[in-house]
C-alpha cells in the first residue's frame, strides 16, 4: 500500500498512456464505402477499380456496385477508375469511417467514325466476327502451349449474424470476427472453413493429345473432404469462355459469344479504346429473358483477331439455380504471338440454402505466367499413365519457398487466415458443420477412428426377415489414409438370423491410383438389383414398398479385387467372386432330369473373373483417400464388363463368357435443358440358370429411381441377350419459366422413357425352371414413359410413369405416381 502512495503519480502516468494508446490504436483505422453509379444512367457499376492512391491497398465494386476498404495505412485520395470512364479522385480523412458514393462520367473519347445501318446493331457485327474465329482463338485448338498456374481457393462461412457470432463456443477465436476482411466482395462476416494454394507446370499437346500437369508446391488447411467438392464442384473447373456453353455446377448456361448468342442476349457496343496496348471493342450484354441461364457483364474484344481481351460477368439471379445467390466471374488475357491466353481468373460464388441465410463464399483466384507457345515436348515427356504428378516434396514447402515463388502476394487477411482455420478447426461448431455435410452426402459420421454408418441403412423391414436393423461402419482417415475395414452386422427379428459383410482395402499407390481389396458377405440380396437410389435395406424404401418384400436370394460371397487408374479417365478393375446362392421365400431352384423327375436343387455355386473397364475422356475427379467424386464431364462414359466363368472352381458348376457395354452421358441441349441417357447390350455365351442371367432391375417401391425400370417388378424379366435404353429430358423450366406463376415457384419439367428387348435361349431356360412371376420377353420389347417435375421445394420430384407392355399380368401396375428427394443445382 506504501507503495502505490509513493508512486501514485508514476502509475497515473502509466494508466493515462495505455489508455491513450489503446484509443489512439482504435482510431487509426480508416473506413471508407459507397457505391458507384454511371452519372447518366444512374446505374451502379460492377467490377469496378477502387485504390487508395500512394498505397496498395484497394478493391472492386461487387454485382450491385458496392465498395468497402478497411485500413490502417495513411492515405489522403481515394481513387476510382474503369475503362471508358473518367478516372475519379477525392480526398479522405485518415481515422474516421466515412460514405463516398461515386458518379463516374463516361470519357469523350475520339472515337472512329460508325455507320449505322437500319436494323444493324453494330454489336452484332462484332460478335459474328468473333464467332468466326473461334476456331484459331480458342486455346485448345493450339498444337502446344505451356505455363506456370498458381491456384488459391478459399472456402469460408458467411452472413452470419451477432447472435451467432456472440455464442459462448466462439471467445476462443473473437479475433476472427475481429479481423473481417471488408474488402471482400461484400461486406458480410465469414468464418474460414477451407483455404489451399498449389503452384503447377501445365504442358499441353493437341495431337496427340497429352495434358501434363506437374505439382511443384500445395498447401491446404480446413475442412478438406469429398463432399464439400460435390457442393462446390464448380470452383474445381476451369471456364472456357470460348464454348458455347459454360458449366454453373452441373447446369448449363449461355457463354456470351456463344454460336447461338444473339437468342438469348441483348448486345450494346460501349466504347472502343486501348487496352494493354491493344485497340479493343467493349461491349454489355445482357439477358434478354427472364430466368434465363446466362449472365450480365462486359467483354473487350481485340480489334483483328476478335479474341477476347478481358471479361467481366455475374450470372443471372433470376436463373433458375439452386443455392447460388450471386456467381462473378473476371478473366484477362494475354496477347503472345497474336493468341490471347488467359492469364488471370477469379471467381466468387455465393452459395446459400435462401438469399440472406447464413452460406458458404467460394472465391478462387487463378494466376498464368511463364506462356510458350508452339514448342511441344517429345512425346516421353509426357506420362502416359498419369497426366497430375506430385513432385517429392511438394506438400512441405517452406514460408520462403512460397513467399518467393507466389506470383500475387498475400494480403493481411490471407496470411492469417492459415491461423484461423486451425483455430476454427478446434471448435465444436467447425466439426458439427462438417458432420452435418458428410452425413448428408455421404451417410457417415465420424467418431474418432470409425465412420458410423450408413444411417439410411440402420432400420428396414421385409417378410422374411421381419424387422431388420443393420449397424456399420469402417476405420475413418484418422485412423489410416492407407487403408480401411469395414463392415456390418444385420439381425432380423423374424428369422432370427445374423448376417454380416467384413472388408478390407488398401492403396498399393495414391498416384496413379491403385487399390487392392477384399470383402466376405453373408446376407439376402433381391438378385439383378444393383444398390442405387431405391434399395431394399433403406428404410424410405422399405416403408413405402408397393407389395410385399419375399422374394429374396441368401447369398455367400468372397471377393477379392484389383482396382487400377491407369491415367484421369481411364481404369479397371480385376474382380474374383465366388457365390453360394440359396432361395428364400416362395423361390426353389427346380429342374427335370432325363427321366422327367422334378428335382429340387437347394443351392447354386458360382465362380467368376471379372474385368471392369472405364473410360471417359478428359474426366477429372476429386479424391479424398478412398472417396472419389466425379466432376461434370461433357463426354460419355464407356464401361466394357467381361465375366468369365470358372466351372470346377470352388465346386462351380458352370462355364460361361458374358459380355457387357454401358454407355451414359448428359448432353446439354440449350435452351432445353440437358439429356441424361444410358444404353447398354451383353450377351451370354455358354449355358447358365436363371440366377446367373441377366434380371433386369426392377423396383417394387413409390421412390423413383432413373437407373431401375419403374413399373417392372422384381423377378419379371431374363435375358441372356438384350438391349436397353433409358433417357430422360430435364427441361430445367424451359415451360414453365414463361408461365408467371410457375415462373417463381422455380419447379422445372421433367419427361422420361425406357425401353428394353431381350432373349433367353431355350437350352438356358431347360437349366432351371423359372418361377411363376419370372419370363422371357418373347413378346416383344418392354416400354414405360412418364412426365415429371423437380425441384418442388428445390428438393422433390414427383413423376407420373405409364407401362406400356405387357399390361396382361394382373399383379403389375399399369400406372404409378413415383417420387424422390433429389439436392441438385
Amino acid at each position: 500500500m506504501l507503495f502505490f502512495k509513493k508512486h501514485k503519480r508514476i502509475l497515473f502516468f502509466i494508466y493515462t498512456f495505455f489508455c491513450v494508446s489503446v484509443f489512439s490504436v482504435q482510431a487509426q483505422e480508416t473506413k471508407i464505402s459507397g457505391k458507384i453509379y454511371d452519372a447518366k444512367t444512374r446505374e451502379p457499376l460492377p467490377f469496378i477499380s477502387i485504390a487508395l492512391q500512394g498505397t496498395t491497398i484497394g478493391t472492386t465494386s461487387d454485382v450491385d456496385g458496392k465498395y468497402s476498404i478497411t485500413t490502417n495505412v495513411h492515405a489522403d485520395t481515394i481513387q476510382v477508375s474503369y475503362i471508358g470512364y473518367n478516372t475519379f479522385s477525392q480526398k479522405i480523412v485518415n481515422h474516421k469511417t466515412q460514405i463516398i458514393n461515386v458518379f463516374l462520367q463516361p470519357s469523350e473519347l475520339a472515337l472512329p467514325e460508325v455507320t449505322i445501318r437500319p436494323g444493324e446493331n453494330p454489336a452484332h457485327k462484332i460478335l459474328r466476327k468473333v464467332i468466326a474465329h473461334k476456331p484459331e482463338n480458342d486455346p485448345e485448338n493450339i498444337d502446344a502451349y505451356q505455363y506456370e498456374v498458381y491456384n488459391k481457393l478459399e472456402f469460408d462461412l458467411n452472413n452470419l449474424s451477432e447472435k451467432f457470432k456472440n455464442r459462448k463456443v466462439f471467445k476462443p477465436i473473437k479475433f476472427v470476427f475481429d479481423n473481417i476482411d471488408s474488402s471482400n466482395v461484400k461486406e458480410k462476416p465469414y468464418l474460414p472453413m477451407f483455404i489451399s494454394e498449389s503452384l503447377s507446370d501445365v504442358y499441353y499437346k493437341k495431337n496427340p493429345k497429352y495434358n501434363q500437369e506437374i505439382i511443384k508446391a500445395s498447401k491446404v488447411s480446413g475442412m478438406q473432404d469429398a463432399s464439400i467438392a460435390q457442393f462446390t464442384g464448380d470452383m474445381y473447373q476451369t471456364l472456357n469462355i470460348y464454348d458455347n456453353s459454360i458449366l454453373v455446377e452441373k447446369t448449363s448456361c449461355y457463354s456470351p459469344i456463344s454460336s447461338n448468342g444473339l437468342l438469348y442476349y441483348k448486345y450494346y457496343l460501349i466504347d472502343s479504346m486501348l487496352l494493354n496496348g491493344h485497340w479493343c471493342y467493349q461491349i454489355q450484354f445482357k439477358p434478354k429473358h427472364k430466368q434465363e441461364f446466362a449472365f450480365s457483364g462486359n467483354i473487350w474484344i481485340a480489334d483483328t483477331t476478335f479474341a477476347v481481351a478481358r471479361l467481366e460477368m455475374t450470372l443471372n439471379p433470376q436463373a433458375n439455380i439452386n443455392f447460388i445467390t450471386e456467381y462473378n466471374l473476371i478473366q484477362d488475357y494475354k496477347d503472345i504471338d497474336n493468341i490471347w491466353m488467359l492469364s488471370t481468373d477469379k471467381r466468387v460464388v455465393d452459395y446459400a440454402l435462401k438469399d440472406n441465410s447464413m452460406g458458404v463464399y467460394g472465391r478462387k483466384t487463378t494466376y498464368y505466367h511463364n506462356i510458350v507457345l508452339h514448342q511441344p515436348k517429345p512425346d516421353d515427356f509426357y506420362s502416359h499413365t498419369n497426366n497430375l504428378v506430385l513432385e517429392k516434396g511438394a506438400e512441405n514447402r517452406s514460408l520462403a519457398y512460397w513467399k518467393k515463388n507466389r506470383p500475387d502476394s498475400l494480403s493481411k487477411e490471407e496470411k492469417s487466415i492459415y491461423q484461423m482455420v486451425d483455430s476454427v478447426k478446434s471448435l465444436p461448431i467447425y466439426h458439427t458443420w462438417f458432420d452435418i455435410i458428410s452425413l448428408i452426402y455421404g451417410g457417415y459420421k465420424t467418431v474418432g477412428n470409425i465412420d458410423i454408418g450408413p444411417y439410411g441403412y440402420l432400420l428396414s423391414t421385409n417378410q422374411i426377415e421381419g424387422t431388420r436393423i443393420r449397424i456399420g461402419g469402417r476405420t475413418s482417415t484418422n485412423f489410416s489414409s492407407w487403408y480401411e475395414l469395414s463392415g456390418y452386422g444385420a439381425y432380423g427379428f423374424t428369422d432370427k438370423k445374423l448376417k454380416y459383410e467384413i472388408g478390407f482395402k488398401t492403396f498399393i499407390s495414391h498416384k496413379p491410383r491403385e487399390i487392392v481389396g477384399i470383402t466376405y458377405k453373408d446376407d439376402y440380396e433381391i438378385l439383378g438389383n444393383n444398390d442405387n437410389i431405391v434399395s431394399r435395406d433403406q428404410w424410405l424404401t422399405s416403408l413405402f414398398t408397393t407389395s410385399p418384400l419375399n422374394n429374396l436370394t441368401k447369398v455367400e460371397e468372397v471377393h477379392a479385387y484389383f482396382d487400377k487408374e491407369w491415367f484421369s479417365g481411364f481404369g479397371t478393375i480385376f474382380n474374383f467372386s465366388g457365390r453360394t446362392m440359396t432361395p428364400l421365400g416362395d423361390f426353389k431352384y427346380q429342374f427335370y432330369n432325363n427321366n422327367g423327375q422334378l428335382i429340387t436343387q437347394s443351392t447354386i455355386k458360382s465362380s467368376e473373373i471379372k474385368l471392369e473397364t472405364t473410360y471417359s475422356k478428359d474426366q477429372k475427379y476429386v479424391d479424398e483417400d478412398f472417396v472419389r467424386i466425379p466432376m461434370p464431364n461433357k463426354y460419355p462414359v464407356f464401361q466394357f464388363d467381361y465375366m468369365l466363368g470358372l466351372k470346377g472352381v470352388f465346386n462351380s458348376n458352370y462355364q460361361y463368357n458374358k459380355f457387357v457395354l454401358n454407355i451414359s452421358q448428359r448432353v446439354n441441349i440449350l435452351p432445353f435443358g440437358h439429356i441424361d441417357y444410358v444404353v447398354e447390350g451383353g450377351k451370354v455365351f455358354g449355358n447358365i440358370p436363371y440366377p446367373l442371367m441377366v434380371l433386369h432391375p426392377g423396383n417394387e417401391s413409390y421412390f423413383y429411381d432413373p437407373n431401375k425400370f419403374v413399373l417392372m417388378n422384381y423377378y419379371e424379366f431374363a435375358s441372356d441377350q438384350y438391349f436397353d435404353a433409358m433417357v430422360e429430358e430435364h427441361f430445367d423450366g424451359f415451360f414453365f419459366n414463361h408461365i408467371p406463376f410457375l415462373r417463381k415457384l422455380k419447379w422445372r419439367e421433367v419427361a422420361e422413357g425406357k425401353f428394353l428387348v431381350g432373349s433367353v435361349s431355350s437350352t438356358d431356360k431347360n437349366i432351371l425352371i423359372f418361377p411363376s412371376t419370372l419370363h422371357s420377353l418373347n413378346k416383344g420389347p418392354y416400354y414405360e414413359a412418364g412426365f415429371g417435375i423437380e425441384n418442388i421445394f428445390k428438393v422433390l420430384r414427383i413423376d407420373a410413369v405409364w407401362r406400356l407392355s405387357y399390361l396382361n399380368d394382373p399383379n403389375i401396375s399399369r400406372f404409378g405416381i413415383r417420387g424422390t428427394l433429389q439436392f441438385m443445382f
